[in-house]
């Protein structure tokens, strides 16, 4: 039987939005989405930023009233009382170069420096909270002190340490992130990231 052609269009027409609505049906156009790997991988959490921190070990934490200016400071190595067996016992010296009386309170930060370059050698010193921190004023041309116990290269095996003669230490006056270098050929460091042979007492009038 011969179809009418007006018939055979309504078909062909109901048979083609039939074939759109299926279309429209397995492509929502809204609902969750998941992110491209490009754009999670450019963020990073805010929280992971911080501020850079005081050296480590190296200053007393917090700046007093009327302290001294490292750039107004300058250093020297003083005797000591000695060392026990294995270590040798002198003093940091530091002196105000300033026209003003200025005030200083704590452990220095020291550290062996060597190279040619200032890298450090070895681990900062020790800080020996076991001595007494007073507030030391220092008159122009004034003078503090602190204890400073230098462990001999010898004591450590030779992996342990690589020594080195250094180039003079790094002082840090306390609460300040400005350093002063100490030059002297005098002592042996070690190389060795963690190796520590330094202990430095706070600091005290003289």
């Amino acid at each position: 039987m011969t179809v009418p052609r007006p018939v055979r269009a309504s078909v062909l027409i109901a048979a083609a939005a039939m074939a759109l609505a299926l279309t429209a049906c397995s492509s929502p156009t809204s609902g969750p989405t998941t992110p491209s790997p490009s754009a999670s991988d450019s963020s990073s959490p805010s929280s992971t930023s911080t501020a850079t921190p005081r050296p480590t070990g190296t200053s007393t934490a917090t700046p007093i009233d009327g302290q001294c200016a490292t750039s107004d400071l300058s250093g020297a190595i003083g005797p000591g009382a000695g060392g026990a067996a294995g270590s040798i016992g002198v003093t940091i010296v530091l002196t105000n170069n300033g026209s003003s009386s200025c005030d200083l309170q704590g452990w220095p930060g020291v550290s062996f420096v060597g190279d040619g370059n200032g890298t450090q050698l070895g681990k900062s010193a020790e800080l020996d909270r076991s001595t007494p921190h007073p507030t030391v004023t220092l008159a122009p041309g004034g003078k503090a002190s602190a204890p400073l116990k230098i462990t001999q290269a010898g004591n450590l095996p030779e992996e342990e340490c690589k020594p080195k003669t250094a180039d003079g230490f790094r002082v840090y006056p306390p609460g300040s992130t400005a350093s002063l270098f100490i030059k002297t050929t005098d002592y042996t460091a070690c190389t060795v990231p963690t190796a520590s042979l330094l202990s430095v007492g706070a600091l005290v009038a003289g």
